[in-house]
């Protein structure tokens, strides 16, 4: 018999609870960091510009994602068990989290008419709604079968798209959008990237990602695409301070968020079913995605009362653990441990946020196709009988279009236009949840049938 104090612990870095060595893992870890930094951050850019912070307070609002993405993080991928009962606090799972693009919408739209304590109020009840969600997911899980899963995760890829193909241009808004150096570095970084996936081995191999940015980075310096400014300006050490914006509570905004909650619970069923499938080559336990869910709601409570916007699953992050199929989450806790200093030291954070656009860019846009091809494997796990094909089918077009077309909602009222004519993820989410429910079940079997049936009954009518 083996003395479990005896056993030695794996040093796989394919390993869930693999330890593998701080030079081996640091690095595998630096590319999480860099994949999700921009997207952590911008969110509270734009909301600071919206409801008019300062300077002080618009840099506290960034620190806050920073310090917020750490915790919600290492909850994820170190559970807390809640007493003697079968939920607990977080996933398990080697996922990232960070302040959510998805929220931007509503957020905006609550912050402009109500202010930065209305989001925070709503975000906090929005929080308690998704930890309701992750305590019920159990049986209302089989409404979310790999098709719905999927086609989440399929629209979540597509949606992002436009994301990296702006990046690679240099960002929107910038001076030199769509310029031929933006496009040359978002290229050279983007074959590096390839060539190292799928000719290289060891490091090289694994931290693709990080690799094509660090060459991006240094092809970008003496193009004068690296501003190192925001290093000098950052402070090395800050603090969060809590219930600084302070909390307020709307009706309308707080029924904005909790719909919105409601939906990203079953984009974290996808991003977090993507993690297990692409990532570990299983289906997602019901556990798993229960405390998934409650975390990202605990996560969003916390992050309320320190200033820090709503949280979710990354997906680009979800897309690098599927393509490199690193797993062991000491990984990730050394990316969590990133983030979170950055919470405490700006410059930590500023230093990241000099990698240009085109950079990232170049070096996300295989992730976002990633995520794709991962949807489409979760959805091809059910039968593609006429009716699964035809609901896949209907809400990513529904999706797709209309958020690709938001004037031909533009009638609608406002927080109707906010919630359904700026996110495909929601529409499609919606259609795909709504129709797996309503329209029958048929198998191809039933279905073939069903048409030899109607063929005879033609025959006899002499049709």
């Amino acid at each position: 018999m083996v003395n479990e104090s005896t056993k030695v612990r794996s040093r796989s870095v394919f390993d869930l609870e693999g330890m593998p060595s701080i030079e081996r893992a640091f690095p595998l870890g630096i590319q999480h960091v860099l994949a999700m930094i921009v997207g952590n951050i911008t969110p509270a850019i734009i909301i600071a510009g919206i409801v008019g912070l300062g300077t002080g307070d618009a840099t506290l609002l960034v620190q806050s994602a920073m310090f917020v993405a750490g915790i919600a993080t290492l909850i994820q991928l170190y559970p807390i068990a809640l007493g003697s009962s079968s939920y607990r606090i977080g996933s398990g799972l080697p996922v990232i989290m960070g302040v959510s693009f998805a929220y931007i919408p509503p957020l905006i739209a609550i912050g402009s008419q109500y202010g930065i304590a209305a989001i925070l109020g709503a975000q906090m009840v929005g929080g308690i709604v998704a930890i309701i969600v992750g305590i019920f997911i159990k049986p209302i899980r089989k409404y979310f079968p790999p098709m719905v899963a999927g086609t989440v995760v399929f629209t979540i890829g597509l949606s992002l798209y436009p994301v990296a193909v702006n990046y690679m241009a240099g960002g929107i808004g910038q001076a030199s959008y769509g310029s031929y150096t933006n496009w040359l570095v978002a290229i050279v970084t983007l074959v590096v990237v390839l060539f190292c996936n799928q000719f290289a081995k060891g490091y090289a191999k694994l931290a693709s990602i990080l690799v094509g940015i660090l060459v991006g980075y240094v092809i970008a310096i003496p193009l004068n695409l690296v501003d190192f400014s925001p290093i000098a300006e950052a402070s090395w050490f800050a603090l969060p301070r809590p219930l600084h914006f302070g909390i307020e509570f709307y009706p309308s905004a707080i029924l904005t968020m909790a719909i919105m909650y409601v939906v990203n619970s079953v984009q974290a069923v996808g991003d977090l079913s993507a993690t297990t499938v692409g990532g570990m080559g299983r289906e997602i336990t019901d556990k798993e995605l229960s405390g998934g869910i409650i975390g990202n709601g605990v996560s969003s409570f916390f992050a309320s009362l320190f200033g820090g916007l709503p949280t979710a699953t990354y997906s680009q992050n979800v897309g690098i653990v599927s393509m490199t199929k690193v797993i062991s989450k000491f990984v990730l806790a050394l990316a969590a441990g990133v983030i979170l200093l950055a919470g405490f030291v700006p410059k930590v954070g500023a230093l990241m946020t000099t990698i240009p656009y085109s950079v990232l860019g170049g070096a996300t846009i295989t992730v976002f196709a990633l995520i794709t091809m991962t949807g489409i494997r979760l959805i091809i796990q059910d039968e593609l009988s006429t009716r699964n094909i035809t609901i896949v089918g209907l809400a990513v077009a529904l999706g797709i279009g209309i958020s690709q077309v938001p004037e031909s909602l533009e009638l609608f009222p406002n927080w109707f236009m906010m919630i359904f004519g700026s996110s495909a993820v929601v529409i499609s989410a919606i259609v795909v949840f709504t129709l797996n429910i309503v329209l029958p079940k048929k198998t191809i079997e039933e279905e073939r049938k069903e048409r030899e049936k109607l063929e005879k009954e033609m025959e006899v009518e002499g049709v």
